[in-house]
């Protein structure tokens, strides 16, 4: 077996809640590999006893899985109802220029993967981004520029594109 189906397996069987699911299966995979590839759709569908069909109807389904390796990094930009009246669209519109994108997805090099979130859980620090998890509070939108300047000229790692 190689690495990446190993940690798929591994993923997958070693879910330690009671009640396994697709749902949770995939989750798990995504936890550890940080997407869902083909080989999981797979495995999922085997291990929970369903198709490949049922599998990827509830992995379609929910719009945050992703079903290519992720970015080197992953920038979360809240524009909720709290940061929205304190600066959230001058701010996301920072970032997709400084990521040289015009709407959230992944910039071509791979290196930066942006998100808009309705909720960042973080409303009194508002206006809020998270930069690999990372959460920024009350960010103007240059220094928000300056961050994403910063991760876009750091090298590429060569972790992130290998998923096994």
């Amino acid at each position: 077996m190689d690495g990446l189906n190993k940690r798929i397996a591994d993923a997958v069987h070693g879910q330690t809640q009671p009640t396994v699911t697709i749902l949770s299966s995939l989750l798990a995979v995504e936890d550890e590999l940080g997407y869902i590839p083909q080989e999981a759709v797979q495995q999922v569908a085997a291990f929970t006893d369903s198709t490949v069909n049922d599998v990827w109807a509830v992995a379609s389904f929910y719009p945050n899985f992703r079903f290519e390796p992720p970015c080197q990094h992953r920038v979360e930009l809240c524009w909720g109802a709290s940061c929205h009246l304190v600066g959230a669209m001058p701010l996301i519109a920072a970032v997709l220029d400084a990521a040289g994108l015009e709407a959230e997805g992944d910039t071509p090099d791979l290196k930066l993967s942006v998100n808009l979130n309705t909720c960042l859980g973080a409303c009194a620090q508002a206006p809020v981004i998270s930069v690999d998890h990372q959460l920024l509070g009350r960010i103007s939108p240059e220094e928000a520029r300056s961050r994403i300047a910063a991760l876009l000229a750091g090298p590429i790692s060569s972790q992130s594109h290998n998923p096994g």
